[in-house]
Protein backbone atom coordinates (compact mmCIF):
# COMPACT_ATOMS: atom_id res chain seq x y z
CA UNK A 1 0.00 0.00 0.00
CA UNK A 2 1.43 3.36 -1.01
CA UNK A 3 1.44 6.47 1.15
CA UNK A 4 -0.69 8.18 -1.51
CA UNK A 5 -3.73 5.88 -1.33
CA UNK A 6 -6.88 7.67 -0.17
CA UNK A 7 -7.58 6.89 3.45
CA UNK A 8 -11.13 5.73 2.69
CA UNK A 9 -9.69 2.93 0.53
CA UNK A 10 -7.25 1.66 3.14
CA UNK A 11 -9.32 -1.44 3.87
CA UNK A 12 -10.69 -2.01 0.36
CA UNK A 13 -10.88 -5.72 -0.49
CA UNK A 14 -11.11 -5.98 -4.29
CA UNK A 15 -13.26 -8.49 -6.09
CA UNK A 16 -11.40 -11.73 -6.80
CA UNK A 17 -12.24 -13.21 -10.23
CA UNK A 18 -12.00 -16.90 -10.95
CA UNK A 19 -8.40 -17.93 -11.44
CA UNK A 20 -6.89 -17.97 -14.93
CA UNK A 21 -3.71 -20.04 -14.40
CA UNK A 22 -1.14 -20.24 -17.18
CA UNK A 23 1.02 -23.08 -15.82
CA UNK A 24 -0.77 -25.83 -17.74
CA UNK A 25 -3.86 -26.56 -19.77
CA UNK A 26 -7.01 -27.03 -17.72
CA UNK A 27 -10.62 -27.83 -18.39
CA UNK A 28 -12.00 -24.51 -17.16
CA UNK A 29 -15.23 -24.93 -15.26
CA UNK A 30 -14.62 -22.09 -12.80
CA UNK A 31 -15.73 -18.80 -14.38
CA UNK A 32 -19.13 -19.59 -15.97
CA UNK A 33 -17.93 -18.87 -19.49
CA UNK A 34 -19.69 -20.45 -22.44
CA UNK A 35 -17.97 -23.54 -23.84
CA UNK A 36 -19.11 -22.50 -27.32
CA UNK A 37 -17.58 -19.86 -29.62
CA UNK A 38 -19.48 -16.67 -30.42
CA UNK A 39 -22.11 -16.71 -33.18
CA UNK A 40 -20.35 -16.85 -36.58
CA UNK A 41 -21.77 -13.50 -37.60
CA UNK A 42 -20.38 -11.92 -34.43
CA UNK A 43 -16.85 -12.98 -35.33
CA UNK A 44 -17.21 -11.61 -38.87
CA UNK A 45 -18.67 -8.32 -37.64
CA UNK A 46 -15.87 -7.83 -35.14
CA UNK A 47 -13.22 -8.55 -37.75
CA UNK A 48 -14.74 -6.03 -40.14
CA UNK A 49 -14.33 -3.31 -37.51
CA UNK A 50 -10.66 -4.07 -36.89
CA UNK A 51 -9.62 -1.80 -39.74
CA UNK A 52 -11.43 1.12 -38.09
CA UNK A 53 -9.75 0.96 -34.70
CA UNK A 54 -8.05 4.29 -35.38
CA UNK A 55 -11.49 5.89 -34.90
CA UNK A 56 -13.45 6.23 -31.68
CA UNK A 57 -16.47 4.02 -31.22
CA UNK A 58 -20.00 5.42 -31.27
CA UNK A 59 -20.55 6.97 -27.81
CA UNK A 60 -24.34 6.63 -28.16
CA UNK A 61 -24.16 2.86 -28.82
CA UNK A 62 -27.47 3.42 -30.61
CA UNK A 63 -27.42 0.47 -33.07
CA UNK A 64 -26.50 -1.86 -30.21
CA UNK A 65 -29.17 -0.39 -27.94
CA UNK A 66 -31.76 -0.88 -30.68
CA UNK A 67 -30.74 -4.51 -31.10
CA UNK A 68 -31.01 -5.17 -27.36
CA UNK A 69 -34.31 -3.30 -27.08
CA UNK A 70 -35.83 -5.36 -29.91
CA UNK A 71 -35.23 -8.58 -27.98
CA UNK A 72 -37.70 -7.47 -25.28
CA UNK A 73 -40.02 -5.14 -27.17
CA UNK A 74 -38.51 -2.04 -25.59
CA UNK A 75 -37.31 1.30 -26.96
CA UNK A 76 -33.64 2.31 -27.18
CA UNK A 77 -34.43 4.89 -24.47
CA UNK A 78 -34.94 1.91 -22.12
CA UNK A 79 -31.40 0.59 -22.63
CA UNK A 80 -27.90 1.52 -21.53
CA UNK A 81 -24.95 -0.45 -22.93
CA UNK A 82 -21.99 -1.04 -20.67
CA UNK A 83 -18.52 -2.56 -20.63
CA UNK A 84 -19.89 -5.78 -19.20
CA UNK A 85 -22.65 -5.87 -16.61
CA UNK A 86 -20.10 -4.91 -13.95
CA UNK A 87 -19.75 -1.41 -15.40
CA UNK A 88 -23.53 -1.05 -15.50
CA UNK A 89 -23.74 -2.10 -11.87
CA UNK A 90 -21.04 0.42 -10.93
CA UNK A 91 -22.96 3.24 -12.61
CA UNK A 92 -26.21 2.14 -10.96
CA UNK A 93 -24.61 2.04 -7.53
CA UNK A 94 -23.03 5.46 -8.04
CA UNK A 95 -26.16 7.06 -9.46
CA UNK A 96 -28.77 5.81 -7.03
CA UNK A 97 -27.26 4.29 -3.89
CA UNK A 98 -24.54 6.51 -2.40
CA UNK A 99 -26.98 8.37 -0.15
CA UNK A 100 -29.54 5.59 0.32
CA UNK A 101 -27.63 2.34 0.85
CA UNK A 102 -28.65 -1.05 -0.49
CA UNK A 103 -29.83 -4.48 0.65
CA UNK A 104 -28.91 -7.82 -0.92
CA UNK A 105 -28.77 -11.51 0.10
CA UNK A 106 -25.94 -12.97 2.17
CA UNK A 107 -25.05 -15.37 -0.64
CA UNK A 108 -24.94 -13.46 -3.93
CA UNK A 109 -22.56 -11.94 -6.48
CA UNK A 110 -19.41 -10.87 -4.64
CA UNK A 111 -19.09 -7.68 -6.66
CA UNK A 112 -21.97 -5.99 -4.77
CA UNK A 113 -20.18 -5.59 -1.40
CA UNK A 114 -16.97 -4.61 -3.20
CA UNK A 115 -18.79 -1.77 -4.97
CA UNK A 116 -20.28 -0.69 -1.67
CA UNK A 117 -16.82 -0.57 -0.12
CA UNK A 118 -15.35 1.33 -3.08
CA UNK A 119 -18.15 3.91 -3.23
CA UNK A 120 -18.83 4.25 0.50
CA UNK A 121 -22.33 2.78 0.28
CA UNK A 122 -23.96 1.33 3.39
CA UNK A 123 -25.35 -2.15 2.81
CA UNK A 124 -27.73 -4.46 4.59
CA UNK A 125 -27.42 -8.24 4.24
CA UNK A 126 -30.64 -10.27 4.16
CA UNK A 127 -30.03 -14.00 4.76
CA UNK A 128 -31.36 -16.53 2.29
CA UNK A 129 -33.66 -19.26 3.58
CA UNK A 130 -32.14 -22.52 4.81
CA UNK A 131 -32.67 -23.97 1.31
CA UNK A 132 -30.79 -20.97 -0.18
CA UNK A 133 -33.88 -19.47 -1.79
CA UNK A 134 -34.83 -15.78 -1.55
CA UNK A 135 -37.75 -15.02 0.75
CA UNK A 136 -39.43 -11.96 -0.77
CA UNK A 137 -41.28 -11.30 2.48
CA UNK A 138 -37.98 -10.66 4.23
CA UNK A 139 -37.62 -7.45 2.21
CA UNK A 140 -41.04 -6.04 3.06
CA UNK A 141 -39.73 -3.59 5.65
CA UNK A 142 -36.44 -2.80 3.90
CA UNK A 143 -36.59 0.89 3.02
CA UNK A 144 -33.38 1.16 0.95
CA UNK A 145 -32.90 -0.07 -2.64
CA UNK A 146 -32.71 -3.85 -3.12
CA UNK A 147 -30.46 -5.82 -5.46
CA UNK A 148 -30.89 -9.51 -6.27
CA UNK A 149 -29.20 -11.78 -8.78
CA UNK A 150 -31.76 -13.95 -10.56
CA UNK A 151 -30.91 -16.79 -10.96
CA UNK A 152 -28.85 -16.17 -7.89
CA UNK A 153 -25.09 -16.04 -8.13
CA UNK A 154 -23.41 -18.85 -6.48
CA UNK A 155 -26.59 -20.94 -5.95
CA UNK A 156 -28.26 -20.83 -9.38
CA UNK A 157 -31.68 -20.77 -7.71
CA UNK A 158 -34.33 -18.91 -9.69
CA UNK A 159 -37.03 -16.53 -8.44
CA UNK A 160 -40.08 -16.61 -10.75
CA UNK A 161 -41.27 -13.30 -12.27
CA UNK A 162 -44.40 -13.27 -10.08
CA UNK A 163 -42.18 -13.23 -6.99
CA UNK A 164 -39.97 -10.53 -8.47
CA UNK A 165 -43.09 -8.44 -9.07
CA UNK A 166 -44.08 -8.95 -5.43
CA UNK A 167 -40.68 -7.56 -4.47
CA UNK A 168 -41.08 -4.57 -6.79
CA UNK A 169 -44.61 -3.83 -5.59
CA UNK A 170 -43.66 -3.77 -1.91
CA UNK A 171 -42.82 -0.08 -2.35
CA UNK A 172 -43.13 2.08 -5.45
CA UNK A 173 -40.58 4.49 -3.96
CA UNK A 174 -37.91 1.80 -3.48
CA UNK A 175 -35.58 0.91 -6.35
CA UNK A 176 -35.19 -2.78 -7.22
CA UNK A 177 -32.19 -3.97 -9.24
CA UNK A 178 -32.44 -7.44 -10.80
CA UNK A 179 -29.14 -8.84 -12.07
CA UNK A 180 -29.99 -11.37 -14.78
CA UNK A 181 -26.52 -12.56 -15.76
CA UNK A 182 -27.81 -16.16 -15.95
CA UNK A 183 -31.41 -15.64 -17.02
CA UNK A 184 -31.06 -17.25 -20.45
CA UNK A 185 -30.50 -20.79 -19.18
CA UNK A 186 -34.15 -21.53 -18.44
CA UNK A 187 -35.54 -18.45 -16.73
CA UNK A 188 -37.87 -15.68 -17.89
CA UNK A 189 -36.44 -12.18 -18.01
CA UNK A 190 -38.07 -9.32 -16.15
CA UNK A 191 -36.74 -6.80 -18.69
CA UNK A 192 -40.19 -6.27 -20.27
CA UNK A 193 -41.48 -5.19 -16.84
CA UNK A 194 -39.56 -1.91 -17.05
CA UNK A 195 -42.49 -0.65 -19.14
CA UNK A 196 -44.74 -1.27 -16.14
CA UNK A 197 -42.56 -0.37 -13.15
CA UNK A 198 -40.65 2.89 -12.79
CA UNK A 199 -38.64 1.52 -9.85
CA UNK A 200 -37.06 -1.42 -11.68
CA UNK A 201 -33.64 -1.81 -13.30
CA UNK A 202 -32.73 -5.10 -14.99
CA UNK A 203 -29.06 -5.82 -15.68
CA UNK A 204 -27.82 -8.39 -18.19
CA UNK A 205 -24.53 -9.53 -19.72
CA UNK A 206 -23.49 -11.06 -23.02
CA UNK A 207 -20.65 -12.92 -21.32
CA UNK A 208 -22.52 -16.14 -20.58
CA UNK A 209 -25.33 -17.10 -22.95
CA UNK A 210 -23.98 -15.08 -25.89
CA UNK A 211 -20.39 -16.42 -25.62
CA UNK A 212 -18.87 -12.92 -25.49
CA UNK A 213 -17.09 -12.89 -22.12
CA UNK A 214 -13.95 -11.49 -23.75
CA UNK A 215 -15.86 -8.72 -25.54
CA UNK A 216 -17.19 -7.16 -22.31
CA UNK A 217 -20.73 -6.07 -23.20
CA UNK A 218 -23.73 -5.77 -20.90
CA UNK A 219 -27.00 -3.87 -20.58
CA UNK A 220 -29.19 -2.06 -18.11
CA UNK A 221 -32.93 -1.95 -18.89
CA UNK A 222 -35.17 0.58 -17.15
CA UNK A 223 -37.68 3.36 -17.73
CA UNK A 224 -36.43 6.30 -19.81
CA UNK A 225 -35.94 8.54 -16.77
CA UNK A 226 -33.66 6.07 -14.98
CA UNK A 227 -31.69 5.37 -18.15
CA UNK A 228 -31.19 9.11 -18.69
CA UNK A 229 -29.72 9.37 -15.20
CA UNK A 230 -27.43 6.42 -15.87
CA UNK A 231 -26.32 7.76 -19.24
CA UNK A 232 -25.29 11.01 -17.56
CA UNK A 233 -23.11 9.05 -15.13
CA UNK A 234 -21.68 6.89 -17.92
CA UNK A 235 -20.82 9.90 -20.09
CA UNK A 236 -19.15 11.54 -17.10
CA UNK A 237 -16.96 8.50 -16.54
CA UNK A 238 -16.26 6.83 -19.91
CA UNK A 239 -18.25 8.05 -22.93
CA UNK A 240 -16.51 5.64 -25.33
CA UNK A 241 -17.02 2.67 -23.06
CA UNK A 242 -17.53 -0.06 -25.67
CA UNK A 243 -14.98 -0.57 -28.42
CA UNK A 244 -15.93 -0.92 -32.09
CA UNK A 245 -15.23 -4.64 -32.36
CA UNK A 246 -17.22 -5.55 -29.25
CA UNK A 247 -20.14 -3.36 -30.28
CA UNK A 248 -20.33 -4.96 -33.72
CA UNK A 249 -19.97 -8.48 -32.33
CA UNK A 250 -22.69 -7.89 -29.75
CA UNK A 251 -25.20 -6.50 -32.26
CA UNK A 252 -24.59 -9.41 -34.64
CA UNK A 253 -24.94 -11.92 -31.80
CA UNK A 254 -28.29 -10.46 -30.75
CA UNK A 255 -29.58 -10.90 -34.29
CA UNK A 256 -28.74 -14.63 -34.40
CA UNK A 257 -31.54 -16.06 -32.29
CA UNK A 258 -31.10 -19.56 -33.70
CA UNK A 259 -27.49 -19.95 -32.61
CA UNK A 260 -28.32 -18.47 -29.20
CA UNK A 261 -31.22 -20.89 -28.67
CA UNK A 262 -29.13 -23.88 -29.75
CA UNK A 263 -26.25 -23.09 -27.38
CA UNK A 264 -28.41 -22.34 -24.36
CA UNK A 265 -30.47 -25.50 -24.91
CA UNK A 266 -27.33 -27.63 -25.07
CA UNK A 267 -26.11 -26.15 -21.78
CA UNK A 268 -29.45 -26.85 -20.10
CA UNK A 269 -29.36 -30.49 -21.24
CA UNK A 270 -25.76 -30.98 -20.11
CA UNK A 271 -26.59 -29.26 -16.79
CA UNK A 272 -29.35 -31.80 -16.18
CA UNK A 273 -27.07 -34.69 -17.19
CA UNK A 274 -24.33 -33.48 -14.83
CA UNK A 275 -26.70 -32.96 -11.91
CA UNK A 276 -28.12 -36.50 -12.29
CA UNK A 277 -24.62 -38.00 -12.32
CA UNK A 278 -23.53 -35.96 -9.31
CA UNK A 279 -26.62 -37.09 -7.41
CA UNK A 280 -25.75 -40.69 -8.20
CA UNK A 281 -22.28 -40.07 -6.74
CA UNK A 282 -23.84 -38.92 -3.47
CA UNK A 283 -23.68 -35.17 -4.02
CA UNK A 284 -26.28 -32.70 -2.86
CA UNK A 285 -26.89 -30.46 -5.88
CA UNK A 286 -28.86 -27.23 -5.60
CA UNK A 287 -31.61 -26.75 -8.21
CA UNK A 288 -30.01 -24.50 -10.80
CA UNK A 289 -31.41 -22.41 -13.65
CA UNK A 290 -27.98 -21.03 -14.50
CA UNK A 291 -24.98 -22.35 -16.42
CA UNK A 292 -23.41 -23.76 -13.27
CA UNK A 293 -24.16 -26.13 -10.41
CA UNK A 294 -23.42 -25.69 -6.70
CA UNK A 295 -22.78 -29.11 -5.16
CA UNK A 296 -21.30 -30.75 -2.09
CA UNK A 297 -20.28 -34.27 -1.17
CA UNK A 298 -20.73 -35.67 2.36
CA UNK A 299 -17.22 -37.16 2.45
CA UNK A 300 -15.22 -34.39 0.77
CA UNK A 301 -14.98 -30.75 1.83
CA UNK A 302 -15.32 -28.07 -0.81
CA UNK A 303 -11.73 -26.89 -0.69
CA UNK A 304 -10.38 -30.44 -0.63
CA UNK A 305 -12.43 -31.37 -3.67
CA UNK A 306 -11.46 -28.19 -5.51
CA UNK A 307 -7.74 -28.84 -4.94
CA UNK A 308 -7.99 -32.52 -5.87
CA UNK A 309 -9.75 -31.68 -9.12
CA UNK A 310 -7.20 -28.98 -9.92
CA UNK A 311 -4.43 -31.57 -9.55
CA UNK A 312 -6.27 -33.57 -12.20
CA UNK A 313 -6.52 -30.65 -14.59
CA UNK A 314 -10.09 -29.61 -13.80
CA UNK A 315 -10.75 -26.07 -12.53
CA UNK A 316 -13.89 -25.45 -10.48
CA UNK A 317 -14.67 -22.63 -8.04
CA UNK A 318 -14.57 -22.78 -4.26
CA UNK A 319 -15.81 -19.96 -2.02
CA UNK A 320 -14.88 -19.39 1.60
CA UNK A 321 -18.28 -18.04 2.66
CA UNK A 322 -19.36 -19.93 5.76
CA UNK A 323 -22.68 -21.15 4.35
CA UNK A 324 -21.23 -22.55 1.11
CA UNK A 325 -17.66 -23.46 2.08
CA UNK A 326 -18.45 -27.18 1.73
CA UNK A 327 -19.63 -26.71 -1.86
CA UNK A 328 -17.93 -26.41 -5.21
CA UNK A 329 -19.38 -24.38 -8.07
CA UNK A 330 -19.07 -26.10 -11.42
CA UNK A 331 -19.59 -24.26 -14.70
CA UNK A 332 -21.39 -26.29 -17.36
CA UNK A 333 -19.17 -27.05 -20.32
CA UNK A 334 -19.62 -29.40 -23.24
CA UNK A 335 -20.75 -32.98 -22.68
CA UNK A 336 -17.15 -34.10 -23.20
CA UNK A 337 -15.83 -31.62 -20.64
CA UNK A 338 -18.43 -32.67 -18.09
CA UNK A 339 -17.64 -36.34 -18.63
CA UNK A 340 -13.99 -35.53 -17.90
CA UNK A 341 -15.08 -33.66 -14.76
CA UNK A 342 -17.28 -36.53 -13.61
CA UNK A 343 -14.48 -39.01 -14.23
CA UNK A 344 -12.12 -36.93 -12.11
CA UNK A 345 -14.73 -36.67 -9.35
CA UNK A 346 -15.16 -40.44 -9.32
CA UNK A 347 -11.40 -40.87 -9.02
CA UNK A 348 -11.20 -38.41 -6.11
CA UNK A 349 -14.06 -40.08 -4.24
CA UNK A 350 -12.62 -43.54 -4.85
CA UNK A 351 -9.44 -42.58 -3.03
CA UNK A 352 -11.29 -42.81 0.30
CA UNK A 353 -13.03 -46.12 -0.45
Amino acid sequence: MSIFLSTDLKYLQPYVPGEQPQDRRYIKLNTNESPFPPAPGAVVAAAEQAANLNLYSDPTCLPLKRAAADVYGLAPENVMAGNGSDENLAHIFRAFLTDKGIAFPDITYGFYPVLCSLLGIAHKVVPLRADFSIAVGDYKDVDCPVCIANPNAQTGIYLPPAEVQRLIEQSASRLVIVDEAYIDFGGQSCAPLVNKYKNLIVVQTMSKSRSLAGARVGFAFACAELIADLEAVRASFNPYNINRMSMAAAAASLSDSGYFADCTKKIQLVRQYTAINLNELGFEVLPSMSNFLLARHPAKGGEELYLALKERGILVRHFGDERIKDYIRVSIGTREQMDAFLGAVRAVIAEDV
